[in-house]
């Protein structure tokens, strides 16, 4: 079985996007497998944040409460792929990952520097593959 994760503590997907775009997919299997869709820093009232920190702060609470919708967490989590658009905030995010994500079992991690995002205003983006 698959179904599509949106919980009402993200941001609803815009109507235009619901056919081609979901949060995440739970696949239920012998094991529970989880994409998540790049996750943002906005909240669950549209409001971007600002300012790279507050992002990369409110992208992961996304990709928390995502995970905490299929009954997993942080150790469950196999793979995050980081997007961030400018090289000078790779301190920054270091710095989080170190005090919100070292778990002691790390996940494998690609963090790619990139031209721009979705939107003009993001400056990061988080993707995630869970399974338990």
């Amino acid at each position: 079985m698959i179904s599509q994760l949106s919980p009402d503590t993200l941001r609803a997907v815009p109507e235009q996007y619901q056919g081609i775009y979901a949060h995440g997919t739970h696949i239920f299997a012998p094991q529970n497998l989880v994409f998540l869709s790049g996750q943002i820093g906005v909240a669950a009232d549209g409001v971007t944040c600002a300012g790279f920190e507050r992002q990369c702060h409110q992208a992961m609470d996304n990709v928390e409460a995502l995970l905490a919708d299929t009954d997993m967490g942080l150790p469950d989590v196999l793979r995050v792929i980081y997007y961030v658009t400018d090289v000078a905030n790779l301190p920054i995010l270091s710095e989080i990952r170190q005090a919100r994500w070292n778990q002691g079992q790390a996940p494998a991690v690609t963090t790619l520097v990139v031209a721009a995002l979705a939107a003009p205003d993001l400056l990061v983006e988080i993707e995630v593959t869970a399974a338990r």
